[in-house]
């Protein structure tokens, strides 16, 4: 009877530590499934990808012009608006003409004498040559006639080139925009006297920049063979290269590359450069400073990653990527340019069917089980 009361209390005390035993299994299997943390993870980006470097550099109007006066005089007025858009052949400037007209009357009145006496020449000459088959005249004065008409002759010749430089200095008293483009305030006032005839004097310059050019220098050599033959250089576009402004502007621009060096400045070591950009609306000024976005090389199936999920400690760059096992391994890598601000090249390192971790690189370590999620 004791023996059968000891068994039987002795299986409910198994029983009892068996239910007790049996929460405290399943807590510790649920303990190790949230220890599995679920982490984000993608796969690189392959594509052929355009390698750039940007260079500092100006724009310079497609035409600089000054506006010259050319004859001496006052300046009586000025015809534009300071700084405005003038067209080719618009009126500037007038200056004191008076003496440049009386300069072309004097000289068409002088013109007209040469020619009148060039006619009285000519019909001398033809009668001292009637006269002489005659005898009325001796053969010397039919040689004299015909020297006073060619003589004569001559005088028109330098009677037209007076009237003709009369009349373009009287045409100088009225100053045109030998470009179209923006101009310049004037630099001397209405009024003041000029002396254009020795020396042109400056009023004004007109920038034609309906179109100008992005002068920069590039002093990498590894740059120089990709440029060098920029018309034929094969998966480069350089009819679009991509400007940036210190200033906002409301419009993107790109420009055409329109000129390579044919040398390499031996003081600075560079290669001068320069790309056309259409000036459409209008918002770009001489001399303003541009970085120029020039591609140097094309990179086909490049391995490209999140730049963020890249870390970096005392061996260099490295990433953490997941296994099929769902196991995180510590990957080093090396990389290259950063594409579009968020990508990076990857050189070396890692394939293209790599998962890597992008998010909560501080709390996965090597070797760590994980529940990845993949991610865009």
């Amino acid at each position: 009877m004791q023996r059968t009361l000891f068994s039987a209390g002795f299986a409910a005390l198994l029983a009892a530590a068996f239910l007790l035993a049996m929460p405290s299994c399943k807590k510790k299997k649920d303990v190790s499934s949230d220890e599995e943390m679920t982490v984000d993870v993608a796969y690189p980006v392959v594509d052929t990808v355009t390698l750039t470097r940007t260079f500092p550099g100006f724009l310079k109007a497609a035409n600089t012009v000054d506006v010259v006066a050319r004859v001496n005089g006052y300046l009586r007025a000025k015809c534009y608006t300071d700084g405005a858009y003038v067209s080719k052949g618009a009126v500037l400037f007038r200056i004191e003409d008076t003496q440049y007209r009386d300069a072309v009357e004097q000289a068409e009145a002088a013109l007209r004498t040469a020619q009148a006496t060039y006619d009285y020449n000519v019909r001398n000459y033809e009668a001292m040559k009637r006269a002489l088959q005659s005898d009325a005249v001796s053969e010397m004065s039919v040689i004299q006639a015909e020297s006073e008409m060619k003589n004569s002759q001559a005088a028109i010749r330098n009677a037209q080139a007076a009237l003709e430089t009369a009349r373009t200095n009287l045409g100088y008293c009225v100053v045109t925009a030998p470009v179209s483009g923006h101009i310049t305030a004037s630099i001397p006032d209405v009024g003041s006297y000029l002396s254009g005839a020795g020396a042109p004097v400056t009023l004004a310059t007109i920038y034609d920049d309906a179109s100008l050019q992005a002068h920069f220098s590039v002093g990498n050599p590894d740059i120089y063979s990709a440029i060098q033959n920029y018309s034929t250089t094969s998966g480069l576009d350089f009819k679009a290269i991509p400007l940036t402004f210190q200033e906002t502007l409301a419009h993107p621009y790109t420009a055409n590359l329109s000129y390579v060096a044919p040398d390499i400045d031996t003081s600075t070591g560079s290669l001068a450069l320069k790309a056309k950009v259409d000036n459409k609306y209008g918002e770009l000024k001489d001399g303003m400073y541009v970085t120029v976005t020039l591609p140097y090389s094309s990179v086909p199936n490049a391995i490209l990653v999140k730049d963020a999920s890249i870390s970096t400690d005392q061996a260099g760059k490295y990433l953490y990527v997941v296994n099929d096992s769902c196991r995180v391994i510590y990957t080093p890598i090396k990389v290259g340019e950063l594409i579009h601000d968020s990508l990076r090249i990857v050189t070396s390192g890692l394939s293209k069917d790599a998962r890597y971790v992008t998010k909560a690189m501080q709390k996965v370590t090597d070797g760590m089980k994980v529940k990845p999620v993949t991610v865009r």
